[in-house]
């Protein structure tokens, strides 16, 4: 293995400058419209992944001066009474944007309370009708995750015209919109996932390469093109490489990248966690701000 050559790409430095638009915004639009975003967060169950995702989304909102409330419903909660809450925030006029954090306990039906959630206010970017607009390259409210590996891309690479990417990983919530945001981009996209037949060769052909496939450190570091831009959105939980600390059931967060190695041989990579992560709330919080104009037939 050679000495570290990759960049590392700070999603902390990223989202900050993010972050700091989205405030000068919020203040503009309460100056010059008396418009003031709002954000709705609904937590179902004690997961804790999910009860400190939340608590983030709340208080940076809070700080970047929106009007924010988050509801909290226990694990038991019946789809009726999810579907009541979404209605009624759907109705409320201070809320422009609605976010259900996934995952939902197994009982729920996420689709129906996806879809319960008026397009207009879905600032997750999940429904049907906003994933059909991405696709179809009208305005939609995307995804936060991709458009925060887009940003991020972006901000490292400057124009990606022309330029080679593979996503790993077709999910609806990063896999596919980050395929579209892609080829938007002008550049050219290949889709693959677990099943892709060699796929090392397929990520060796990538500028770009995208992990988003859910499983640890699937991505050696001799499948990545050397000097590639590598945007690793994988969050998994293992056990320390220590067999001590393993042993003591001590856990860390890695990606979907073998980090170690892929240092080596990329020209840029994301650190898991660190890197996509911080994007993802501070584009949730643009999105609600674009959420908000758009209702209120405010001029972007």
């Amino acid at each position: 293995m050679t000495e570290t050559t990759a960049r590392i790409i700070d999603g902390k430095v990223h989202a900050e400058r993010l972050l700091t638009k989205v405030k000068a915004e919020v203040s503009r639009l309460k100056s010059e419209h008396g418009l003031q975003p709002g954000l709705a967060v609904v937590l179902v169950g004690d997961d804790p992944a999910s009860q400190g995702y939340v608590k983030s989304k709340g208080e940076q909102s809070l700080a970047a001066g929106m009007h924010s409330v988050t509801h909290r419903l226990p694990a038991d909660t019946r789809l009726e009474d999810l579907l009541q809450l979404v209605g009624d925030l759907d109705a409320d006029p201070l809320i422009h944007g609605i976010l259900v954090q996934l995952p939902l306990p197994k009982h729920l039906d996420e689709s129906a309370v996806i879809a319960a959630i008026s397009p207009d206010k879905d600032v997750d970017g999940l429904s049907v009708i906003n994933a059909g607009r991405l696709v179809a390259g009208l305005p939609s409210l995307v995804a936060c995750t991709p458009t925060g590996c887009l940003i991020l891309l972006r901000e490292t690479l400057g124009d990606l015209t022309g330029k080679r990417a593979v996503v790993v990983g077709r999910s609806l919530l990063v896999g596919k919109p980050i395929a579209q945001l892609l080829l938007a981009a002008d550049c050219t996209v290949t889709m693959a996932h677990s099943r892709t037949v060699d796929l090392p060769s397929v990520c060796r052909e990538a500028d770009i390469l995208v992990a988003a496939v859910g499983r640890p450190r699937m991505i050696r570091g001799d499948w990545i093109k050397p000097g590639a831009c590598v945007i690793d959105v994988g969050i998994n939980r293992v056990p320390f490489d220590n067999p001590e600390q393993a042993a003591a059931g001590k856990t860390k967060i890695v990606g979907d990248v073998h980090y170690k190695e892929a240092l080596g041989v990329a020209g840029w990579i994301t650190p898991a966690p660190g890197g996509v992560g911080p994007m993802t709330v501070a584009v949730l919080l643009q999105n609600t701000i674009t959420a908000a104009m758009r209702q209120a037939g405010v001029e972007a």
